[in-house]
């Protein structure tokens, strides 16, 4: 079962090769859907301080009924957060948000979200300073592993070229119809997992024919497709759901897309 399979990242710690996404999903609907994921067999939740729902998935960890250390945790430092001083002070609420050390940390974007969109600065003196507090954390362990979200080759290297500790993840948004291939290549040859979040293009997939007749074709639904299909890439997905029954879906994706179609939607 694929709730039980994990990556090896670079730094020699595994990690679930799935997780539940909380993007979009309120404090209350995060306790619950946290509840019901870790009653599934969901081990690794995925949460950041900008989606303001850390106190819920805290919460939920208190009542789950699952020790902690069998529960892999991540969050972010906001991306507008680019001074040291603000890290710091943003992973300390964190931790106390969500009433213990975390397992990964995350720089959520190298530029604010405002600015996401241009070609512009890309913030790498700011992003070193982030970095640094999040080191800091680390040593003193607060914090597990960390890593970055939403960066390209450039802002990866700057990173590489000046950190003591590298990152060990880059979250980006994959899925059938989006595959950044170069940035993905990049990040194995440096040897840093990707983890893929829409993995069903926030909720955009089944609108496409192709990978409906792909999913009929399998057996499955569109979602688990695109789960399947990032799994195959060599990537973590982490799908978003407060339902449990999709929840139960997202898992179920013990079987095998073959080398032709894997290529076919690529090729989309």
């Amino acid at each position: 079962m694929i709730l039980h399979e994990t990556f090896q990242m670079s730094n020699g710690i595994r990690i679930p090769k799935i997780a539940l996404g909380t993007w979009q999903v309120s404090e209350e609907q995060a306790k619950t859907a946290v509840l019901s994921a870790v009653k599934l067999g969901y081990r690794h939740i995925d949460t950041a301080a900008a989606y303001r729902n850390e106190k819920g998935v805290g919460e939920a960890l208190k009542a789950c009924g699952v020790n902690r250390n069998e529960l892999y945790i991540t969050s972010k430092v906001p991306a507008e957060l680019k001074t040291y001083e603000e890290a710091k002070r943003s992973i300390e609420d964190s931790i106390s948000y969500i009433g213990s050390e975390i397992d990964l940390m995350l720089i959520h974007a190298p530029k604010p979200w405002s600015e996401m969109a241009g070609d512009g600065y890309r913030y790498p003196e700011e992003n070193l300073a982030v970095w640094r507090a999040m080191e800091e954390a680390q040593k003193e362990g607060k914090l597990r592993s960390i890593g970055v979200s939403n960066f390209n080759e450039g802002d990866l290297q700057n990173i590489l070229a000046h950190a003591e500790i590298k990152p060990v993840v880059n979250q980006i948004c994959v899925h059938i119809g989006n595959v950044p291939q170069a940035l993905i290549a990049y990040c194995k040859q440096q040897n840093i997992l990707v983890e893929a979040y829409s993995p069903n293009a926030t909720g955009r997939l089944p609108g496409n024919e192709n990978v409906r007749e792909m999913a009929k074709k399998y057996g499955v639904s569109v979602p688990q497709l695109g789960i399947r299909f990032c799994l195959q890439l060599g990537l973590l997905p982490l799908p978003k759901t407060v339902h449990e029954e999709y929840m139960r879906q997202n898992a179920e994706v013990d079987f095998e897309i073959s080398s032709e179609d894997m290529n076919a939607l690529l090729a989309l």
